[in-house]
Parts: C-alpha cells; sequence; structure tokens
C-alpha cells in the first residue's frame, strides 16, 4: 500500500505558487480574446503569447510535480509569505508584454503592471498611441488586481487554503460562513456590477469596448481609461453619473452590498463607513463648490459637477477625472480636500485603497471618547461601541491602539515617499499629491509621475502602490517571516 505523502513547509509553498503561475498565465492570454474584433494587432499577440504559455507550461510542471501528494496547512505567516510572493511574480511576469515591445524600459513596464494589479491607474501608456490588446489588458489587471487572486483561485477551486490566506490578501469579511460560497459571492455582485455598468454606458453613448473598459475600471476603482481626457473625454453628465455610482460601488465593503442586494436597506444607515462617506461628502461638497465657483469663474451647477466628481474619485480611490489638468483648474483648498480624500479611502473588504474609511471614523471616536474620558469620573468604566453592518461592535483598548499604529505608520511611510520624491525638485505639495495617489492606489496625478519619469520616481511610487494595496502589515510579517527561516 503505497504510502500518502504530506506536504508542508517551503514544498507547499511551492506548490501554491506553481497554482498562481498557471493562474497569471492565463492572465497574460485573455488579452487575445479580441483579436476577431481588431485583426490588425494580430501582430502584437506575440508579447502576451510567449509569457502567458511559459507561465502555464511552469505552473504545470510545479503542480504535476506534486500531483500525487496531499497538502497540508500552511505554517504560522506562510499565508503572507505566499500573498507577496504572488504578487511579485505576477507584477515581474505581467510586466514582460509592455517590456518585449521596447516602448519601455524595465523599470516602467513594472510600473504599469503594478499600478494596474493595485488598481491605482497611474500610467506611462499613452493610450492615444497603443493597440486595444494593451488598453483590454490593463482592465484585465484591474479586474484580477481589484478583486484579488487568492479570491479568484478559491472561488474557482476550494477553500483548502485557509482562511488566513484569504484575509492575508485584504479580504476582511466572509459574507458566508463557507469561505468558498463567500469568494464565489464576492466574485458574483462584483460581475453583476461590471455588467450593469456596461450596459448602462452604452445605453449613455458610450463605444462598447470604452464601456467595457470603463465599467471594469469603475467598479474595480482602477482608473485606466482608454481616452488620454479620461472621464471627461466625453463630456457627458449621464456618463459621469454612471461612474460615480459604479466608484461608490467598488468603493463599499461587499457585505454591505450583499445586505443591500437581499432588501436589508436599513443596514445602510447604521453602518459606520456609509455615515462617515455621507457626512464627508454633505460638508465638502458645498464648500468646495463656493471656492471653485469663485477661483473658476463659473457658475455653480457647473461647479458642483465637477466637485462632485473629483471628490468621489479621490475617495473611492478611483482616479478617474473630468476636466483637463485639473491639478491646476481648481483652487488650492480643494487640492487639499483631494489629497485628504484620497488618503481617507475606501471601505473595509472594498475595491479601494487608503487608510480605509473605517479607520479614520474609529480614529475620531477614539479621540472624542478620550476626552469625554477625561471629563468623566475615572473609576468609571464605559464600553465603547461602533456601527457595522447594522449592529453595534465593542471595541476593545487594543482595538483602538491597533488602529492608531497603522494610522501612525501609514502617514509616516506618506511622508517618507513624498520626501523622496520632493527631492527631485518638485514642490512639497505636488509630492506629496503624487505619493498619496500612489500609496493609496488613486491614481489621480500632478504630471510627476509618467513616460519617461525618473527611475527612482516610478521605484517609489510602485513600492508605494504595491504597500497600499496589500497593506503593510502583511508585506512586514511576510519578509520578516521569510529571513526568519534563513
Amino acid at each position: 500500500m503505497n504510502e500518502v505523502k504530506i506536504i508542508k513547509g517551503n514544498r507547499l509553498l511551492t506548490y501554491y505558487l506553481g497554482v498562481f503561475i498557471m493562474m497569471i498565465g492565463a492572465i497574460l492570454l485573455l488579452p487575445l480574446i479580441i483579436i476577431p474584433f481588431y485583426p490588425d494587432e494580430i501582430v502584437l499577440a506575440k508579447y502576451f503569447i510567449l509569457p502567458g504559455i511559459i507561465s502555464l507550461v511552469l505552473g504545470y510542471v510545479i503542480q504535476f510535480y506534486f500531483q500525487n501528494t496531499t497538502k497540508g496547512s500552511l505554517e504560522k505567516h506562510q499565508d503572507a509569505i505566499l500573498v507577496v510572493f504572488v504578487w511579485i511574480i505576477a507584477i515581474m511576469i505581467g510586466s514582460l508584454p509592455f517590456y518585449l515591445t521596447g516602448n519601455y524600459t524595465w523599470v516602467e513596464s513594472l510600473f504599469e503592471v503594478t499600478s494596474g494589479f493595485s488598481t491605482t491607474g497611474l500610467s506611462v501608456v499613452d493610450v492615444t498611441n497603443v493597440g486595444h490588446i494593451f488598453l483590454i489588458y490593463r482592465t484585465i489587471l484591474l479586474f484580477f488586481g481589484g478583486i484579488g487572486f487568492v479570491l479568484i483561485i478559491t472561488s474557482a477551486i476550494s477553500d483548502k487554503m485557509g482562511m488566513r490566506l484569504y484575509f492575508a490578501e485584504g479580504h476582511n469579511d466572509k459574507l458566508l460562513p463557507n469561505l468558498l460560497k463567500s469568494a464565489r459571492l464576492i466574485l458574483s455582485i462584483y460581475m453583476l456590477y461590471i455588467l450593469v455598468g456596461i450596459i448602462a454606458y452604452v445605453f449613455a453613448g458610450m463605444p462598447v469596448f470604452d464601456a467595457i473598459n470603463h465599467a471594469i475600471a469603475s467598479v474595480s476603482t482602477g482608473g485606466f481609461s482608454t481616452k488620454a481626457e479620461s472621464i471627461g473625454y466625453y463630456d457627458s453628465i449621464s456618463i459621469e453619473i454612471i461612474t460615480i455610482v459604479l466608484m461608490l460601488l467598488g468603493g463599499t465593503n461587499f457585505l454591505i452590498h450583499l445586505k443591500l442586494l437581499t432588501g436589508k436597506w436599513k443596514i445602510l444607515f447604521k453602518h459606520n463607513e456609509i455615515r462617515f462617506v455621507a457626512i464627508t461628502l454633505l460638508v465638502s461638497i458645498p464648500i468646495m463648490t463656493a471656492l471653485t465657483v469663485a477661483y473658476a469663474q463659473i457658475n455653480f451647477m457647473e461647479a458642483m459637477r465637477i466637485v462632485i466628481f473629483q471628490l468621489v474619485s479621490a475617495l473611492t480611490t478611483t482616479g478617474f477625472q473630468t476636466i483637463p489638468n485639473f491639478i491646476n483648474a481648481i483652487p488650492q483648498s480643494f487640492i487639499t480636500s483631494v489629497i485628504i480624500c484620497m488618503i481617507i479611502g475606501g471601505g473595509f473588504g472594498s475595491t479601494a485603497g487608503g487608510i480605509k474609511q473605517y479607520r479614520v471614523a474609529l480614529a475620531i471616536k477614539a479621540t472624542y471618547w478620550n476626552l469625554q474620558a477625561q471629563m468623566t469620573n475615572k473609576n468609571v468604566i464605559k464600553p465603547h461601541f461602533i456601527d457595522k453592518y447594522g449592529q453595534k461592535y465593542l471595541i476593545t483598548d487594543r482595538a483602538i491602539y491597533t488602529n492608531y499604529s497603522f494610522i501612525s505608520i501609514y502617514l509616516l511611510i506618506l511622508i517618507t515617499g513624498t520626501l523622496i520624491i520632493q527631492s527631485f525638485g518638485y514642490n512639497f505639495q505636488d509630492s506629496l499629491f503624487e505619493f498619496a495617489s500612489s500609496l493609496s492606489t488613486v491614481g489621480l496625478s500632478t504630471g510627476i509621475v509618467g513616460k519617461g519619469a525618473h527611475p527612482v520616481i516610478l521605484m517609489t511610487s510602485m513600492i508605494g502602490m504595491f504597500l497600499g494595496r496589500l497593506e503593510f502589515y502583511v508585506v512586514y510579517i511576510g519578509i520578516v517571516a521569510l529571513f526568519k527561516k534563513h
């Protein structure tokens, strides 16, 4: 009787890497579906076929080697190691189509794919002078990056990889008790919104190809556009409204989506993040509109149209824009508001980046609780709660400390990246805007980052996007755990 081999440790990590490498190979081949619609671009297919097939074969060979084994459980911190490795390998392999064209340096190629997978939307690609196959490839990067590699594999195969791996990639809530069903439900909701978005865009007058790209970019809060002028190219209120709705959906926790789709609308008004967004926009929009009217000498409704779109784009970390060179078309106070919105970011368990609305809301409440405690009897211990998903959750001192720690580290990284960019001769505000956009995976830009930018600036932005997408705790744990093993 043959003894069943159980693999664990580094061998198990290698097996899972094989699974993901195959997935990356499939991602590289997906853009080929556009060839029948744009047959002239068959000459560009070679840039995807070679790295795609190599990845598929390599991943298959790794899996074949472990075919007659039983998979054990990931050891402590191996989930973080695996997630970090998967994303690094995905970025390196995914950059090959851009690099093989000869039009982009290695750093620029890595930057573009990092921006795509992290759903940032900063770009070195001239969309007016690139094939449709590359435009759809960038959108495919947003699709998989927004929902996450782990969730895609989990929804397609099983939940044997474990809950820790699922959470390590940034999925903060299970929609259902069973992980496999949760993953499939999240993916279904994600694709439903994209499909509805495509249909809505087409009815609003957007070409089908553009509608597909912009719907995915909106729901994934990625911001890659097929037009150099972004959404502003269409100069359509209906298209802007559709985009705002899709951006808000993408920036909202998927558990809230499930509650809404099952008719539990009251949850919407009891969830702390929804309230936080509502208050932020209700306070910011009138003030920024008035300032924009005075600055740009335009009418109130036109100013409000500009303000609403840019603030929602920043707060959901999408990065679409409706006015050309908007950084010079709005008052300084508006730029400051956009930076703040980018740093705050979207909701937990959404496709958006940033510190996250829950953390900011908790920090504000914790500060209020602390001030309140200073004015009451110190012998009185009062429990504190926060509203989540229509229920009250007890907040411990440890949770408050952890929250403050995360925000502090986030701001430290933000300032460090800003100073690096500023050292190249840019002013502090533009440098802060640019790195905040990278770290919060937004995609709005002052023009510092782009084709021809200094490699150090691109690499700094890349690191920011990577840390912002995975959240630096996972990256830190993964790297430290890896070196401890050696």
